[in-house]
């Protein structure tokens, strides 16, 4: 599996990450070129090199009329609404898929933007974020990752920096708030440095993109990149990213279970159901003996981080259970994919799992219960009259 693992011990910003992807490519030249042929509105990118604690990487000059983003700002700051980000996205040569990309990222940062103000999205005022440079981030990382093209991405635990930071709004402690918002539900972290380690975009590019948070995997590294900020600290100011392969699939699951004893078999069916419909991975029950010798049943539930407030509530709601135990653990997955193959009877899907050196095909129920039906057959003839075409 082609895997992106970005490590944000230094946090994140948008010309970070294009740098640090921009190295993983074979040409990151005519890549550079390719995004200036995009004549975003007065903005020129410029690939440099910089060098951060004896390491050399790459830093992606944007400038804007002629400056880059830290001289505007001490200028002028430059207020955009979210429709006036639409109609110059809608300008670019892009495909589709960028575009809603650059779209959905810029949809992130101004709900965040929204919920702190305190002010509906259509009147959001984009300040450091709205200004052409971070178009141009965003648009860069999009693409980048269009053309990298990986099957899962993978982010470190953010750093996020400490102290306060200075912006339009006056002075704000780091993380900023909409930095913050962007953040929640992933795994970040402080510490020594004083300084604004990730911005908004940064943030909001990561959550965007990042297929989940953790340790870097297992994975045979072909390709490595250094995305270096403008700031100087006492550790390496960069982005790294690794792009290479991983064999197997693992994925972090929660494990919830609660006993109940008062409950009918109608009641249990109803709440499995509905966690499915939740977003449980998979629900199942196991009969236990209870306090007293009461008979009662275990429930059992599997579900992602993604889901796992949602489907607490639903087992609350739905179970008269007053207490959820839960564990986090590791899932080994194989790959799946849904195929299909036409027979003389119809078309007939199958699920083909692979890894850890297993190869497994399954087809589906339901087409096995239409021929079935349909030709007055069991299940199994109907298997071996497909498995006799193949």
């Amino acid at each position: 599996m082609k895997t992106l693992y970005l490590n944000c011990s230094m946090g994140a910003a948008g010309d970070m990450l294009t740098a640090a992807l921009l190295e993983l490519l074979p040409d990151p030249d005519s890549f550079v070129s390719k995004l200036n042929a995009l004549a975003i509105p007065e903005v020129h990118f410029e690939k440099e090199k910089s060098i951060k604690c004896g390491i050399t990487g790459t830093h992606m000059k944007v400038t804007v009329h002629g400056q880059e983003e830290g001289e505007m700002h001490h200028h002028h700051h430059h207020h955009s609404h979210l429709q006036d980000i639409e109609h110059i996205v809608s300008h670019l040569d892009v495909s589709d898929g960028i575009w809603k990309d650059i779209l959905a990222v810029y949809q992130e940062i101004a709900q965040a933007e929204s919920k702190v103000h305190g002010v509906p999205v259509t009147d959001i005022h984009f300040h450091e974020v709205g200004t052409m440079d971070a178009i141009a981030d965003v648009t860069a990382v999009c693409m980048l990752m269009a053309e990298i093209a990986p099957d899962q991405v993978i982010v470190s635990p953010v750093h996020v920096g400490s102290g306060q930071v200075h912006c339009a709004h006056g002075i704000l402690p780091v993380p900023a708030p909409a930095t913050a918002y962007i953040l929640k539900g992933i795994p970040i972290y402080g510490g020594q440095i004083d300084g604004e380690l990730c911005t908004p975009t940064g943030a909001a590019l990561l959550k965007h993109f990042a297929t989940k948070f953790g340790d870097m995997p297992i994975m045979n590294v072909t390709s490595i990149g250094y995305g270096m900020g403008t700031k100087d600290f006492e550790a390496a100011n960069c982005v790294r990213a690794f792009l290479g392969e991983t064999e197997d699939q693992t994925e972090q699951i929660y494990e919830l279970h609660c006993n109940v004893d008062d409950m009918t078999g109608e009641e249990i069916g109803f709440a499995t159901e509905a966690l499915f419909e939740a977003g449980a991975v998979e629900v199942f029950t196991i009969p236990v003996q209870m306090k007293k010798n009461r008979p009662g049943t275990l429930f059992c539930v599997l579900c992602t981080q993604e889901k796992h407030d949602v489907v607490v509530r639903t087992l609350f709601q739905y179970t008269t259970t007053i207490g959820i135990r839960e564990k986090k653990c590791d899932r080994y997955v194989l790959d799946r994919t849904i195929e299909s193959i036409n027979t003389a009877y119809g078309q007939v899907h199958y699920k083909h799992s692979s890894g850890y050196g297993i190869q497994r095909d399954k087809y589906e129920y339901e087409d096995l219960v239409h021929i079935a039906r349909k030709q007055g057959w069991s299940l199994m003839e109907v298997i071996q009259k497909i498995n006799t075409e193949k």
